[in-house]
């Protein structure tokens, strides 16, 4: 994973070169966020079984984690320990109910 700075605040991130030199790249998510709330964009049908979404989801943490390790913002492990303690209070007791619905 491209681990990247933003100086210009750019709205839209890098595509990293690996991806861009793939011809069988699939983006998987895009996240936004706007007017306060996280505006979601996905491809559902991507894995047949939604386990793989959690696969996908840990593997994800893992790789915030890694950044911020490498700003200097804590240890791979106390990032990763935050991270299980923010999914784990919204999974109990969720802030906010996505919406939304499959087009196209």
């Amino acid at each position: 994973m491209v681990f990247a700075r933003n100086p210009n605040k750019q709205k839209e991130l890098a595509v990293p070169p690996s991806v861009t030199a793939d011809v069988t790249a699939v983006e998987i998510a895009r996240i936004w966020a706007s007017n306060g709330k996280q505006v979601v964009t996905l491809r559902p049908e991507l894995w047949e079984d939604p386990a793989a979404w959690g696969l996908m989801l840990v593997d994800f943490a893992k790789h915030v984690a890694n950044a911020y390790e490498q700003l200097g913002n804590g240890s791979k492990e106390e990032v990763l320990k935050r991270i299980k303690w923010g999914f784990d209070v919204e999974w109990n007791k969720p802030t906010t109910e996505p919406k939304g619905e499959v087009q196209g």
